[in-house]
């Protein structure tokens, strides 16, 4: 009996990881990517750090996600835990980072973590078509290509990645040919990018590059801990990209976002006003650098919303410390964003990622509309897709 052929349209870590994992006894196996090699946004995204996941527990693991129940059953079906025992498996071992951070062992640089797994793909007979740009269906539905080719498949994988660092190739150009189908798709936006703030010029040009780190930002119900980058556009940081489906939200019905920062979060409000009320110094900048431990940039943003007499009123300033008001005005553009939210709907699409309207059509990875923070998450949805619609075939 001769084998189903199956298409996948992408070589980034969702197409991989579905290759990985997908029995090749019943299936004869394609990769299409447009470039002339697999992965260039996961070998872009290695250069900032190469977290692959996190360690934190699974049951936190999922509320990570918008929407976590869209994903939840691919999370528990491939876990943080269980890709870290398949990289050491093919050759990968990693370390947990003093962020709980999962990192490839100290040597292991991102290129060589990408051939071991395409070396592994070649050995279980995983085909590779490069300079192959996916262009829609012919009227057979066929898979028609850039460089003339047409294609045609028993099923098809779209791993096209979002809308982000188009350097990579990486444009989301291809959202037309699903609304083209009457498919459901959702506008691209920025997610985990720099959030723009109307600075006062004296302080930004004072402070701009200054991190404030080991605060808590909030915006709407949600609260981060983390580190935040003052910079002229505003701010950037794993802290305020965390929030980023709360500011879409805000932006939505206010056209602003309004977050709060807590620059103390280890201390009470009370405790803070205790602090500063039972200091012997009688400066209230000492003070608030030597008793509260603030920073000439906390201490000059607190300055830069207090009038004088604000700014020595204990009470105002305990206030300000544990909630410190900032106005988000907007996004960076889409091409500055580490990932995208947006592209084909989850409402397009069946439990196993199934087109609706296109039977033996998938599409997995960050080309469906989720968002999750940096930190490993959007590695790990995106392996944990691939194998869960690979164990469904």
């Amino acid at each position: 009996m001769s084998k189903q052929t199956i298409a996948i349209l992408g070589g980034g870590p969702a197409a991989l990881s579905f290759a990985a994992f997908i029995d090749t006894q019943k299936y004869d196996v394609t990769i299409y990517e447009k470039n002339k090699q697999l992965g260039r946004k996961f070998l872009v995204a290695g250069k900032g750090g190469f977290n692959l996941t996190h360690s934190e527990d699974i049951e936190q693991f999922i509320q990570r996600y918008t929407p976590a129940d869209f994903l939840e059953d691919a999370l528990r079906s491939f876990t943080n835990t269980d890709l870290q025992a398949w990289l050491k498996e093919i050759g990968i071992p990693t370390f947990t980072g003093s962020s709980n951070r999962i990192y490839p062992e100290k040597g292991i640089k991102p290129i060589e973590v990408l051939d071991t797994i395409v070396e592994f793909l070649k050995s279980r007979g995983i085909r590779f078509n490069f300079e192959h740009e996916w262009i829609g269906w012919d009227e057979n539905q066929s898979l028609l290509f850039k460089n003339g080719a047409t294609i045609k498949t028993d099923k098809v994988v779209f791993a096209l990645g979002g809308g982000s660092w188009s350097v990579t190739g990486s444009k989301g150009e291809w959202l037309t040919y699903f609304e083209e189908k009457n498919i459901q798709t959702v506008p691209f936006e920025p997610s985990n990018c720099a959030y723009q703030v109307e600075w006062d010029n004296a302080l930004i040009e004072k402070h701009a590059g200054a991190p404030i780190k080991n605060c808590a930002i909030s915006c709407g119900k949600k609260t981060q801990k983390g580190e935040v980058v003052l910079t002229q556009f505003g701010l950037e940081g794993n802290a305020i990209y965390a929030l980023s489906s709360e500011i879409r939200k805000a932006f939505l019905t206010e056209k602003v976002a309004q977050i709060t920062i807590d620059f103390k979060p280890a201390l009470r409000q009370k405790e803070v006003l205790e602090k500063l009320s039972s200091s012997w110094r009688t400066k209230m900048g000492d003070i608030l650098k030597h008793d509260i431990r603030l920073s000439p940039t906390h201490i000059d943003l607190l300055k830069s919303i207090t009038s004088k007499e604000e700014f020595h009123s204990k009470e105002k300033l305990a206030k300000l410390i544990k909630a410190f008001p900032i106005t988000i005005t907007g996004a960076a553009p889409i091409d500055e964003a580490i990932s995208t939210v947006g592209g084909i709907d989850r409402s397009a699409l069946s439990h196993y990622c199934e087109i609706q309207k296109l039977p033996n059509h998938y599409c997995i990875g960050e080309m469906v509309d989720w968002d999750a923070p940096t930190g490993g998450y959007l590695l790990q949805a995106c392996f944990s897709m691939g194998h869960f619609l690979a164990k469904h075939f």
